[in-house]
């Protein structure tokens, strides 16, 4: 069984849900499928200012929900996958604490969907994509007054690991098409800037794979 824990934020709430069938129509496997929900963690008290989202530091409370024992993945809200999730999950590798997608990029963008920042960081999106290892030792310091008391450079530029600790996804796993551009081979789409749900972003690049799976999300006839 594959435990996936996803970003879930009321503002988009579609997004979720279109994130959810795109992972159970392409997988192979049995999925355990959790929303990181601000009202589903009520001992965890959100002390930032800075969150674009209601999820974004929930991510780091996964080794703790796992009670540091065995895998998880973690993946935002506003993605759709394009493949067996079992070929991502394949990828662990136990000598690592994560494995993420290592992006180097300067964003196009200064402002993203409702009015919210966008600035350039070292090991931006890293965190957005998230094969984590809650058995290793270094991510038992991920407690919820650790996640909740440390800034967000810390959290999401991995700085509790060691550089070697941080293993590297290929960046079709997590492929940012309003950044980067179209990519059909891509076996995920982060839509980074906006989810495609906002009308601002609904005909972004590749908005369209999106709105497919909508549709498939709201309803499906088999051929």
């Amino acid at each position: 069984m594959i435990k996936i824990f996803i970003g879930y934020d009321a503002t988009e709430t579609i997004a979720y849900h279109v994130c959810v069938n795109s992972l159970i129509r392409h997988s192979s496997d049995l999925l355990s499928i959790m929303p990181l929900a601000e009202n589903n963690l009520p001992h965890y008290a959100e002390t930032h200012t800075d969150a674009s989202n209601s999820f974004i530091y929930k991510r780091f409370l996964i080794p703790e929900l796992m009670d540091y024992k065995g895998w998880a993945l973690s993946i935002d809200g506003d993605m759709i996958v394009q493949e067996d999730i079992v070929n991502l999950w394949n990828l662990r590798d136990d000598s690592k604490a994560v494995l993420c997608v290592h992006h180097n990029y300067e964003t196009k963008q200064k402002i993203k969907y409702l009015g919210c920042k966008n600035e350039n960081y070292p090991r931006k999106n890293w965190s957005s994509v998230i094969l984590w290892n809650c058995s290793h030792p270094a991510n038992r310091i991920l407690t919820s007054n650790y996640v909740s008391t440390n800034s967000g450079s810390t959290l999401h530029r991995f700085k509790w690991l060691e550089d070697e600790l941080i293993g590297e996804l290929p960046i079709k796993w997590n492929w940012l098409p309003d950044e980067f551009g179209e990519n059909y081979s891509a076996s995920l789409l982060h839509f980074t800037l906006g989810t495609p749900c906002f009308p601002k972003f609904a005909n972004s690049p590749m908005a369209c794979e999106w709105h497919k799976e909508r549709i498939l999300t709201e309803y499906f006839k088999k051929i």
